[in-house]
């Protein structure tokens, strides 16, 4: 979750259908290959790293964010996860470096994979993801203060940019695609556009329908190249 959004959510965004659902394909991005060591990149509530070090045999986390007031480290599901504003020595000795939602919010996108890719060892794996699609551009972007969004192809550029070898990516979301997309090009005949994120609570049925649809999207989401509402990928450092 973005810094911007918390407070949003009055229940635990762990619960949350979006965040479920987007950690199910992270998740399954790995395919046979789990994390040991994690290294967030623009982690804002480290919801990611989280549900990695209860899922898998991941070890520990160093979550990033120069938004954090604070800076702490704690024990979560007997792991150490700790919260920093910027990488130190030993940070980015990790096995996999997660960059979720994070490449839409800088300048320079690629010279900030080229750096998260210096200081990677070899064979450290990248699980990127982005807001998909610039004709879906929303005051959900403006909220949050995106520069752009992608397309599978655009991201694996930037990943080759940067330095690393794409591996594998794909789209997400496209099961509620069709009516996200619809209400967004809506919303640009109003005149009374103000930015706002479109994170939200919904009543339990709701949230408990949306869940599993994306849950079962999950499952073959891999497979998908043709459309979504974001963008996943795979790549690593040789």
């Amino acid at each position: 979750m973005d810094l911007k959004e918390q407070g949003l959510l009055t229940g635990t965004e762990e619960n949350h259908w979006y965040f479920v659902g987007k950690s199910r394909a992270l998740l399954r991005a790995f395919g046979e290959r789990p994390p040991e060591r994690i290294l967030d990149v623009g982690a804002g509530s480290g919801v990611y790293s989280k549900m990695l070090l209860r899922a898998t045999s991941a070890k520990e986390a160093v979550c990033i964010d120069p938004g954090y007031a604070e800076e702490s480290e704690s024990i979560y599901v007997g792991k150490p996860i700790a919260f920093r504003r910027r990488v130190i020595a030993g940070d980015a000795d990790a096995d996999v470096i997660l960059l979720m939602d994070v490449l839409e919010h800088v300048d320079d996108d690629v010279a900030l994979v080229r750096e998260c890719s210096r200081r990677a060892p070899p064979g450290a794996r990248f699980v990127v993801s982005v807001p998909a699609f610039s004709w879906l551009w929303s005051e959900h972007d403006v909220f949050l203060d995106h520069r752009r969004r992608y397309t599978l192809n655009g991201v694996m550029s930037v990943l080759r940019g940067g330095g690393l070898t794409p591996l594998s990516g794909f789209y997400f979301f496209a099961s509620i695609f069709p009516g996200v997309a619809a209400l967004r090009l809506l919303a640009r005949r109003r005149r009374d556009r103000v930015p706002k994120s479109d994170l939200r609570e919904h009543h339990p049925l709701t949230n408990l329908i949306l869940t599993r649809v994306c849950l079962a999207e999950s499952a073959v989401a891999r497979h998908n190249r043709a459309f979504g509402l974001t963008v996943f990928a795979v790549a690593e450092k040789l």
